[in-house]
This record gives C-alpha cells, structure tokens and sequence, in this order.
C-alpha cells in the first residue's frame, strides 16, 4: 500500500471536521432525477497526480513518490499503476485519464517504447478486471519530446508526421483494449510561432487528414468511443490552431469532420483565451459538440496555465448550469487536470485537492440544478427577447422580411425604448440559490 494512513474516502456531510470526507460530494444522492455520481463522472488525470514532482521554471521537484523511486522503466510504471489504482479506489472515483507516456517511459526506439506500452496496458487491463474504476479517455503525448518541436500533425517534417501517426495509432489500440469511452486529441504544439516561417494552409489541411486517417482507423478496429478535441490558444506555441471552442468548431465544419468529434473543454483553457468557461460550455452546446471537460482554474494574477484544483463554487455553478441544460454527459465526465501546488506535497495532499474539487462540483450540481428546475433565469431573458414573439420580432425571427421592409419598419418607428438587462439582479440570485444550498448544509469546524 502507498497510501496506508488513508483510508476509504466517504460522504459525512458538511459539519464533518474530518478532512479526508466529502462535505457535499454524496455519490448516491439524487439530484434531478440522477444520483451524483452518474451526473458528475468523476476522473482522475494520471500526469498531475501520479507524474508531477513539483518541479517549475524556477526550481527542481518538491514531491519524492515512493512509485517513482525504481529505476527500470517498467518497475518504475507498474508502481505508478498500483499506486494509481490504490487513491482511485480509495477516492471513489469512476474513471481515469492518461497520456501514453503517463503510464511507462518512452524506450530507446519507438518499437521498444510499444512493447512497453503493450505491456503496461495488459497490466492495467488486469487491474481494471478486479477495480470499478474505468478509462474515461486516453491521448498520445505529441508535445513534450523534442522531436515535436516544430508540431506532431502539422510538423514541417514528414517523419515527424509519421511518427506522430504511429502514436495515435497505437493509442487507439489501447483504447480499444481498455474499452475507454472517449480518446482526446490535444495538440500541445499544433500551431505557430511566426507566420514568417509558416504555411498555414498546407498544415491545416495535414492536421484535417490525421483526424480523418484516426477516424478510419477507428472504425476499421472497431473502437466506438467518441473523438474529442481540447482547444487552447496558446501555450506551448504562440498561436494554436484548436484556439477556442468556436475556432475548433470552425475547422471541423471546414474540413467535414464534426461529425465525429466533440470538444474536451478545460476551465483554465477558456480564461487563457480571454473567455468565462461558461462561454465555452455554452458555444460546444450550441453547435451539440459539448463531450467532456477538464475541471480545474487558473489564477487571473498570472498568466498562464496554472493548472489548479477548482474550488469556486459559483464558477462550478455557472458551468454545471450549462452542462445540465446542454443535457448532461453521455461518454464525457469531469476529468481533473489539475496539480496540487508546489509546496503542497505530501501524498495525502492529493486527496485533500480531489475531495475539494469533487465537493465543489457537487456544490455546483446542486446549485444549477435547483436553478433549473425554478427556471429562475428564465423568466428575464424571456422578458428580454419577447419582442422577438410577435409583430416584427417574429417576422424577423421566422425569416418573413427583408431589408425594405425593415426599412420602412424603422421610418415608423424611430423611437425606441430599451429595456434593463438586470445584470445585477441576475447574479445575486444565483448567489441566492448558492448561498441558500450552503446554508441548508452548515459548515463543521475545521480538524487541525
């Protein structure tokens, strides 16, 4: 055991003063007609939690794992594995997440790094076998080696291209093998530095035939878990083709390949590119291209991917408000692609930052789901377009005028009246329903 002062993870309530429970988090609790636990689809990511050492731009690692203390590769990745499964199991999580070099080392050549993954993924087939817990999704790393400097799927360098395309080839058998639900494509460095030195078009249209040549290999497999793309703007390239939700959308219209995709759509994601992840749930939902998400959020004080444990309770709202409205997940759940903070690094503070992120997810189920069923929002935006359902409005909406018979409109009726948008009013009645699900549950004293 590598985890033996802790033990099973279980729901008290919030006037619980023990700090290895759920406060809120009660996965057999119905809420809309579904218990928690099949709203929410908790994950795990492998890479910040059993990977990470703590290490930053400024200085070396902070957290010394006993599972990654061996030296052979795959002593060292089985260790990991049963390390892994040992917090799933205990935390009570569904799922888990992984890249292909999260769960063993790449090898000498790329046909050592297979065997090892055949090997590996055996063993986590083996353990899966004998756990509830399952594979939510599972990528192909195309961004970290140096190899990818200039991109995998829009590298000006064939071989690289190639190589790239022996990965996700080799990721979709594992994911085939471990019956995962989804397979995420995250193009880390699938964009540009300059345009001095780029050919935009030629790397777009080679990006569009890697997904094309992943989705016939798929079918000719037999692997029917649902593509998901994860957009960010920036970081590791200056400039990223997967920039947002809508940028993402549009490329997959261009190139006719949304119908087999949907987004991964992460929290800090959004801010970095100068959106509220709400905005982005919001767009996917529009285009019926929402599949799953990566909960956690940046700090607005800096500038970058800071990748931490999401614990604001009215962004959990607004998110799982669109997520309900959307209709909830089908293959996609709540993956937790955040890293405990550098100076947090005992292991047991990784179960500290999962129960927060799951209690703050299920404060934000509860809370969107009495919001929906009061249709509390509603009735102001139905207020606000309701010029929309009668005279001009509905001629407009319906697509029964043009621009001279707007025209003419306008000419008689040039005085117009705007009504307020209630901004204020809206935002302290979701603070309202917040306040009161947090009130219904009072908040224990803290154990120190």
């Amino acid at each position: 055991m590598f985890f033996k002062n802790v033990g099973m993870i279980e729901y008290e309530g919030a006037d619980s003063e023990n700090p290895y429970a759920f406060k809120y988090y009660n996965p057999d609790e119905y809420v809309g007609g579904k218990t928690m636990k099949e709203h929410l689809r908790f994950a795990v990511a492998y890479w910040h939690t059993f990977d990470a050492d703590g290490k930053d731009p400024f200085g070396d690692g902070t957290m010394f794992r006993a599972w990654n203390r061996l030296t052979h590769p795959l002593d060292k990745a089985k260790a990991r594995a049963e390390s892994a499964f040992e917090f799933f199991e205990k935390l009570g999580v569904p799922y888990f997440c992984f890249h292909d070099v999260d769960i063993v080392d790449e090898g000498a050549t790329l046909r050592e790094t297979f065997a090892y993954l055949d090997q590996m993924s055996s063993f986590l087939k083996e353990m899966m076998e004998t756990s509830r817990v399952q594979l939510l999704w599972n990528t192909a790393n195309m961004f970290t080696h140096p190899r990818y400097v200039h991109g995998a799927a829009t590298s000006c360098n064939a071989d690289v291209y190639a190589y790239a395309a022996a990965k996700v080839k080799k990721g979709l058998d594992i994911a085939n093998e471990l019956g995962a639900e989804n397979y995420v494509f995250w193009g880390g460095r699938e964009g540009y530095e300059t345009l001095l030195n780029t050919d935009m078009k030629l790397e777009l249209e080679n990006l569009a035939s890697f997904y094309r040549m992943a989705v016939e290999y798929a079918r000719e497999i037999g692997f029917d878990g649902q593509f998901l793309i994860e957009p960010k703007p920036k970081e590791p390239t200056k400039h990223q083709y997967d920039f947002d939700a809508a940028t993402t959308i549009a490329f997959l219209e261009t190139y006719d390949l949304k119908d087999h995709f949907k987004l991964n759509l992460e929290a800090n994601h959004a801010t970095l590119a100068g959106h509220t992840f709400e905005h982005e749930l919001r767009v996917a939902a529009l285009h019926d291209m929402l599949g799953s998400i990566d909960a956690n959020q940046g700090d607005l004080l800096l500038g970058w991917d800071t990748d931490e444990f999401p614990t604001d309770l009215y962004s959990a709202v607004l998110a799982m408000y669109e997520i309900l409205k959307a209709g909830g997940f089908k293959t996609g759940g709540i993956n937790f692609d955040a890293k405990v903070r550098r100076p947090s690094f005992a292991d047991e503070d990784l179960f500290h930052a999962h129960i927060a992120g799951m209690d703050t997810y299920a404060v934000g189920l509860k809370v969107a789901s009495r919001l929906l069923e009061d249709k509390a929002l509603d009735q102001v935006i139905e207020e606000r377009y309701e010029s929309y359902t009668k005279g001009i409005g509905l001629e407009i909406k319906e697509g029964r005028t043009d621009l001279k018979k707007l025209a003419a409109y306008a000419l008689e009726h040039d005085h117009i009246e705007n009504q307020s948008g209630r901004q204020e009013r809206l935002k302290a009645t979701v603070n309202r329903y917040l306040l009161n699900a947090l009130r219904e549950a009072p908040a224990g004293k803290e154990t120190r």
